[in-house]
């Protein structure tokens, strides 16, 4: 059973799993599809066109078709103000164990993995690829069709430009690779002896070492990108 506040706007093509609870004046609309157990918070909006000039903008609350698809899956936490958008050519997606802190902003096109956090403010461009475990800092900016890997660390107010390797932490304004986030490595499976090489690799630049270290990882990280950039 879902626990829907009844000032909350729910399109009836919209699909629910079970156990969800919607907050206040939360508004969920379009081809959405959301799995179970997740909390949306008041004012969230999810499933509303994307944000580009000249786009279609339909009213589908008035039976007008959809723009776009979102798929959401199971045990997030999207809070108050949170913004996500339907996609333009494929599908905006968000996996499973997510926390949107408020007013985080998920794009058109956009991959959210498993276990991401975006902080307070977080503002995603469209198409981009945030990996399993990422945590994005208050403030961050990432510009479009950008790949964040796996247990990336990015730092409060950073300005993200480029790809960022799995397990880095990246900061500053613009920002760089300033060495490995070894807590997220370790809670990732990592022993210590691991994190620190790997954390070593990436201070370094060496690309190849980390590879060696982290096959499976780095590989998801290459297919990402050269997926958005083929």
């Amino acid at each position: 059973m879902n626990r829907i506040h009844p000032t909350a706007v729910v399109d009836p093509t919209v699909t629910l799993g079970e156990g969800n609870v919607v907050g206040p004046y939360a508004v969920i609309l379009g081809d959405t599809k959301i799995g179970d157990n997740n909390w949306i918070g008041p004012h969230a909006a999810i499933g509303t066109p994307a944000q580009m000039k000249g786009g279609v903008h339909p009213a589908t609350w008035e039976g007008e078709p959809t723009a776009g698809r979102v798929v959401i899956g199971s045990g997030n936490v999207i809070r108050e103000f949170s913004t996500v958008h339907a996609s333009t050519t494929g599908l905006t997606s968000i996996a499973d164990d997510c926390y949107f802190m408020t007013q985080a902003h998920v794009p058109h096109d956009a991959t959210i993995e498993d276990g991401v956090t975006l902080s307070n403010s977080a503002q995603l461009g469209g198409h981009t690829i945030i990996q399993s475990g990422a945590n994005i800092g208050l403030g961050a900016v990432i510009h479009q069709r950008t790949v964040v890997g796996t247990r990336v660390m990015v730092g409060m107010g950073t300005v993200v430009t480029k790809d960022v390797p799995p397990f880095a932490m990246f900061f500053g304004s613009p920002g760089r690779v300033r060495g490995g986030n070894i807590v997220g490595m370790e809670r990732g499976g990592f022993n210590s002896d691991t994190a620190s090489l790997i954390a070593g690799a990436l201070a370094d630049g060496d690309l190849d070492r980390v590879t060696q270290l982290a096959p499976t990882e780095m590989k998801r990280y290459l297919d990402a990108v050269a997926r958005l950039n083929p």
